[in-house]
């Protein structure tokens, strides 16, 4: 099987009829080097739905038109809510043991939830560039009150890590209005908070690590763009999916929809 093509017709070494499957630290290995090729492809197509927020974001930090260029740059982060669906959606798929095609999948999906997820979406482009701005202040300028600053921005990032993924399934699987999505998920982050911790802790200890090796950690922008976000988020739904697909019984739903149209 290559890096970047997968071909589903050539046999393999077979599974144990009724085989559980593996569960923790193996489950997310066996799906790491099972869908390895994905994971960089889910990665670069979010990273080109997320080019033109991000580069103006980094225009605006240089300096010049700051301000103008910071509002611009949420416009431009329209795509981002209906990428990060397809992301959690793709990604779900992969848990589920189903076949597919990233490219197929990832548009399809985004077809249909690009409107509604698009203020979310542009929300948390905001959160996640004044956490930079926070940052980057902390790190690199005097101020006073950092201890304060610095307790904000952890909780802040540890509250956004537990529910963004429940709204991302949310509107990946469950068709609801925004303001459902939203207290749905606040609800469940807080009512599996073990797992929902767990997920906001995994989540962002890649992303911790890149604020905290600065500057040194750029030299290691590519493999970023390559493949951190997709680890992030595998990480963070290997905690969260299973409560998520028991409490709305998902893949049961889905098999029988499938059964249905067979």
């Amino acid at each position: 099987m290559g890096l970047f093509s997968r071909n589903f017709n050539k046999p393999g070494p077979g599974v144990r009829k009724d085989e559980p499957r593996k569960t923790g630290a193996a489950r997310f290995f066996e799906l790491l080097l099972r869908d390895f090729g994905d994971l960089i492809k889910l990665n670069l197509m979010f990273c080109i739905c997320a080019a033109p927020t991000l580069l103006v974001f980094l225009f605006g930090m240089t300096g010049l038109y700051t301000g103008i260029a910071i509002a611009l740059s949420l416009v431009f982060a329209f795509p981002v809510g209906g990428a990060l669906v397809s992301y959690v959606y793709y990604i779900t798929m992969m848990m589920r043991d189903q076949p597919s095609y990233v490219w197929f999948e990832f548009k399809r999906k985004f077809k249909e939830n690009y409107k509604q997820a698009a203020p979310i979406g542009m929300i948390c482009a905001a959160f996640i560039y004044a956490q930079v701005l926070l940052w980057v202040s902390l790190i690199f300028t005097d101020t006073s009150g950092d201890l304060l600053w610095f307790i904000v921005a952890i909780i802040s990032m540890l509250l956004f890590g537990m529910i963004a993924p429940y709204v991302f399934m949310h509107l990946a699987y469950i068709d609801l209005g925004t303001f459902r999505i939203l207290k749905n998920s606040i609800l469940m982050a807080f009512g599996y908070l073990p797992r929902s911790f767990m997920a906001s802790i995994m989540g962002s200890i890649l992303w911790i690590l890149f604020i905290l090796f600065l500057p040194v950690s750029l030299m290691l922008l590519p493999l970023i763009l390559l493949i951190t976000a997709s680890l992030s988020i595998l990480m963070s739904l290997s905690w969260v999916w299973k409560p998520f697909n028991e409490y709305f019984k998902v893949e049961e739903t889905l098999i029988e929809k499938a059964k249905e149209e067979d």
